[in-house]
């Protein structure tokens, strides 16, 4: 039977892994191949072909849109399906990657599911799909865990994430009081595949931040993949960091408490993202953002 064949392209090694737990899965006959960034998926474009890429917009050396350009450039690119993979969900952006040859689009944060159908879509148009049915087993619903990390974008988008929680509900109840204490760093938005939580900063790092979220029907879970938006106080520019659910715990010690402490782990490794970090940090606070389809 004949092979068909991916590569993947992202500079987090934790949504490479999931990417690749996600199609072997489903289509354990695919072969895939993954690059770190740009760069690298120009070497391993160079020396192989492949049925479809998927990959990644803010990378190091060179990003998504970038590589997007090189590869349309070079003879029969245009049969192969592009699909770039990012938290960049504006107009402009996803405007931007259509015009340079994208064939779809995934915004972070995603499930398992939308991943599958935008996979099998293109891989359909292709005239690959044939290639790899009869042998794939039925995607696992319903549980966190399984979920990677986008919300997705194109031309047919997915349901729309539940709608997230205003900023005042902070300080609507006096339950609320835990949740303002000492060394609050601002507020942000948490975005995961299927809902939104406004969220109170706590703490704040190069490598991770700990959040706290009023609890509700489905709650952030361990290894659930997402985005962490936060608008800086100079310029109202807005950071999204992508990250991964690290740690979950209560805020009290009783089986009723109505808010959680998240830990949240920054997978990014792009240096734009770290040096944007860095200066939310540096000027020790963030404002609550609400982007719509972002």
């Amino acid at each position: 039977m004949a092979k068909v064949s991916v590569l993947i392209v992202d500079d987090a090694p934790f949504i490479r892994d999931l990417v690749k737990k996600a199609l072997r899965s489903h289509f354990p006959g695919l072969q895939i191949e993954e690059a770190t960034n740009g760069r690298k998926a120009q070497q391993v474009l160079a020396r192989a072909s492949f049925d479809l890429i998927l990959c990644d917009w803010e990378m190091p050396e060179m990003n998504g849109l970038e590589l997007l350009q090189w590869f349309r450039s070079q003879p029969d690119s245009g049969k192969v399906p592009f699909i770039m993979v990012t938290s960049r969900g504006d107009k402009e952006n996803v405007v931007e990657a259509i015009q340079a040859g994208v064939s779809d689009y995934i915004g972070k944060p995603f499930s398992n599911e939308q991943l599958i159908a935008k996979v099998k879509k293109s891989l359909h148009r292709a005239g690959k799909l044939s290639l790899l049915q009869g042998r794939a087993p039925q995607v696992s619903v319903g549980t966190a865990q399984d979920t990677i990390a986008n919300l997705t974008g194109g031309k047919k988008p997915e349901p729309a994430p539940s709608k997230p929680v205003p900023a005042a509900a902070f300080a609507a109840t006096p339950a609320a009081a835990p949740v303002v204490a000492e060394a609050v760093r601002g507020q942000a938005q948490l975005r995961l595949p299927g809902q939104q939580f406004a969220c109170v900063i706590k703490t704040l790092s190069l490598r991770d931040a700990l959040v706290v979220v009023r609890r509700g029907e489905h709650s952030p879970q361990v290894f659930e993949s997402g985005v962490l938006d936060m608008e800086q106080d100079t310029d109202k520019s807005v950071a999204r960091i992508n990250v991964y659910v690290h740690a979950v715990a209560s805020m009290e010690a009783r089986m009723d408490c109505e808010w959680l402490k998240v830990t949240l782990k920054f997978v990014d490794q792009d240096p734009e993202k770290l040096d944007y970090l860095s200066r939310l940090i540096a000027s020790g606070s963030t404002q609550q953002h609400y982007s719509p389809g972002a």
